[in-house]
């Protein structure tokens, strides 16, 4: 009797009752492991929230409810000002850098002190209690007072009490 080869891609008789014990246990193996990771994930999700901080959301406007592209936001412990994002005024951070190296984190239940600005509008400085979520703060900047009437540039004399008499230079003459 002449025996044939097996086809390349022919599962034999004798190795398929095999492959479907390995894909069970396979099967088995996976399902346990995403049993276990969405298990541990609330604890990890809690515990990267707290290394993280909550993101606060600051959105700085005009009287009009207009963006400010300009302004700044700026903690009063750190030494950079943070630009506002010039298409909607909004600054979004969940950490400040300080001066030190440090970086101070916005946890729940602390109280945030941050100073906005812009070229042509007052300084605000706003504190805020920051919650575990929903942190969007609206800060409203008044234009500057335009100045009322010009000053009048008072006459500075140097080195005399009264001016000189007589309306000529006061030099020798050629």
């Amino acid at each position: 009797m002449r025996r044939t080869p097996p086809q390349v891609g022919a599962r034999s008789a004798a190795r398929s009752p095999a492959l479907p014990a390995f894909l069970f246990s396979a099967c088995f193996g996976l399902s346990a492991m995403l049993t276990l990771s969405a298990a541990s994930s609330p604890a990890q999700a809690k515990k990267a929230s707290v290394e993280e901080g909550v993101e606060v959301t600051i959105v700085v406007q005009d009287a009009a409810g207009e963006p400010i592209p300009t302004a700044v936001v700026r903690h009063p412990g750190e030494a950079a000002r943070n630009r506002v994002n010039a298409v909607n005024g909004e600054w979004k951070n969940s950490r400040v850098y300080l001066p030190d190296g440090s970086e101070m984190l916005f946890l729940p239940g602390m109280s945030l002190q941050l100073e906005v600005s812009a070229p042509g509008f007052m300084l605000r400085i706003v504190t805020y209690d920051i919650r575990k979520r929903n942190n969007r703060v609206v800060v409203v900047l008044e234009p500057m007072p335009e100045e009322q009437e010009e000053m009048e540039e008072p006459m500075i004399q140097f080195g005399r009490e009264r001016p000189i008499e007589g309306g000529g230079a006061g030099g020798p003459v050629n």
